[in-house]
């Protein structure tokens, strides 16, 4: 289903706040989204304890480490860690600036999935700017390979996914999410779907100090029989896919502004997005910058012409 694309900058209506705790610091946080400029794109600002402030683009720029989740900044005190839920959903419903306060060092992770986000986003309205949308077009292949994972970008006319994720565990196996992105899509299909993780890495986490704030309630448990802990059971069959497809939208989010292109990738995660995306980007003859010929609210991907702009680059920092 085609909803058309946006023609132009959006933001929000109206302020609103989310509260919860770390899934890996497990302390509670307060974000505040607030509406923002045309140009600002998403900008996260750190308050720390005596009311200093980090500001930290959300860009690929950005990015410090992706190990178990997307963390922006490069120092444990000035970063904000596990951006890719809420950056999965601004990407989703289209939206491109606003400024989010939050006094920790991690995003609420809620109930381990985008749902809160994109709920609470739409309740708070989105308004359209009066600056023309840019997107980035991908014009040739790029690949990424990292050991037994690898992902690449590929000319579509549209944004789609597919996304392959092989474990070991007979629950999860292989699976494969397909299809093209918009709105309806991913809250119809992917939005719900939950992080996961095995309760033999437990131990080993709390004892590198992360995972303190994981619990039944925001995080899919697979126990050392291969079952599904949760009592309510899996959201769909294939949830750890959708999750994946989930997490792979929000970390490419941070190219700055939406692309048009086909994502895939084979046993992918934070860090493999990462590349693949930097990989792309750093490759100027891999894509190009379009936006709308007019000045319309809906535009259609013909309808989009290339900008003899080079220096546009939203993706840095």
């Amino acid at each position: 289903m085609s909803l058309g694309l946006l023609g132009f900058e959006t933001t929000f209506e109206n302020p609103f706040t989310i509260r919860g705790i770390g899934v890996h610091s497990g302390a509670e946080v307060t974000a505040i989204f607030n509406p923002a400029e045309a140009g600002t794109g998403i900008i996260f600002q750190r308050i720390g304890q005596h009311d200093e402030v980090t500001e930290l683009k959300a860009v690929s720029a950005s990015v410090g480490s992706t190990d178990l989740c997307t963390v922006l900044g490069f120092s444990p005190a000035h970063s904000v860690a596990t951006v890719e839920h809420v950056m999965a959903a601004f990407y989703a419903l289209g939206i491109d600036n606003a400024i989010v306060e939050i006094d920790g060092a991690e995003m609420p992770v809620m109930d381990g999935s985008s749902a809160t986000f994109i709920e609470a986003m739409e309740q708070a309205g989105i308004r359209p700017l009066g600056v023309k949308r840019r997107y980035i077009r991908v014009k040739k292949p790029v690949r990424i390979d990292h050991g037994a994972s690898w992902a690449e970008f590929q000319p579509y006319d549209g944004t789609r996914f597919e996304v392959e994720i092989d474990f070991e565990s007979p629950l999860i196996g292989r699976q494969v999410w397909k299809g093209d992105l918009n709105s309806v899509s991913f809250k119809n299909e992917l939005a719900r779907a939950r992080t996961f993780g095995f309760m033999r890495d437990v131990e080993r986490l709390w004892a590198m100090g992360l995972a303190l704030g994981s619990s039944l309630e925001n995080s899919v448990v697979i126990g050392d029989d291969n079952r599904v802990i949760n009592m309510e059971g899996l959201r769909w069959s294939d949830e750890f896919v959708r999750h994946k497809t989930l997490d792979a939208v929000g970390d490419l989010a941070l190219a700055g502004a939406p692309f048009l292109g086909l994502y895939r990738s084979y046993r992918g995660g934070h860090k493999v997005n990462a590349m693949a995306l930097k990989a792309l980007l750093s490759d100027r003859s891999a894509y190009e910058i379009v936006e709308s010929a007019g000045a319309r609210h809906r535009v259609a991907v013909p309808e989009l012409i290339a900008i003899s702009q080079p220096e546009y680059a939203p993706w840095t920092a």
